[in-house]
């Protein structure tokens, strides 16, 4: 039996002033209500309760903090995140390190075999594939838009072709850099994935680091119940038993 269980937080958080994906708008995250409000326009005040409950209005687009894409992100007719299968989104995680990866390249099919290889694991359906780029590190930074390497197509596919539904990246997109993939005019290959094959991909990941091994532990990334949007947000936790 293991002695000790250790969850590890690989979600963003998520506030007015971080860094999202262009074209994606910031969260405004506003309070509503505060406490004496309440208790004043409920009418408790009255009764001498001058503090109740509080409450925030937040705005949010479903591509900001730490997400799950769904096949709608890229299909014109599909489902959104309610259509993303629960069991798909725990199970056991593996680790595949690119931090020694050059900012702006992609990531081939040969090279998540020569990773799997050194750290000695064979995949299995169902395992859920996190991709460590190291731009985690620095999720509050201008350069988290465009110092991290990606996904290519080749390697999207060959990891669904060994059963995996559900991959994830500790950078703000799953591909290159936006820079890279004009610079290559090769625009969103690993997501356009998606219109002819069914995985799912988790982005803005954060301390994939702190899980402290490569495989030997579990995943868990549920996404929030929205319907018919193209993603929605997760609590992306590892849970390591030690």
């Amino acid at each position: 039996m293991p002695l000790s269980t250790r969850i590890v937080d690989l979600s963003m958080p998520v506030h007015n002033n971080m860094v999202t994906f262009p074209r994606i708008v910031r969260p405004a995250l506003l309070m509503y209500e505060t406490w004496e409000e309440f208790a004043e326009k409920i009418g408790a005040a009255r009764y001498g309760v001058t503090s109740l409950t509080a409450s925030y209005m937040i705005v949010l687009s479903d591509h900001v903090g730490t997400h799950i894409d769904a096949l709608k992100h890229l299909r014109h007719v599909a489902p959104g995140p309610e259509g993303i299968p629960l069991e798909a989104c725990y199970g056991d995680g593996v680790v595949l390190d690119f931090r020694h990866k050059e900012k702006g390249a992609g990531i081939s099919a040969s090279e998540v075999q020569q990773e799997l290889e050194r750290i000695d694991y064979r995949l299995k359906p169902g395992d859920i594939v996190l991709i460590h780029t190291g731009a985690g590190a620095y999720q509050d930074e201008e350069r988290y838009l465009t110092d991290h390497c990606g996904m290519t197509a080749e390697a999207t596919n060959w990891l669904i072709d060994q059963g995996i539904k559900v991959m994830g990246i500790d950078a703000i997109t799953f591909d290159p850099p936006v820079w890279a993939m004009f610079e290559r005019k090769q625009f969103w290959e690993a997501h356009r994935v998606m219109l002819e094959r069914e995985y799912y991909h988790l982005e803005n990941l954060t301390n994939l680091d702190q899980i402290g091994r490569p495989h030997g532990f579990k995943i868990s990334a549920f996404p929030i119940r929205w319907t018919g949007s193209t993603a929605a947000p997760v609590r992306a936790v590892a849970i390591v038993e030690e």
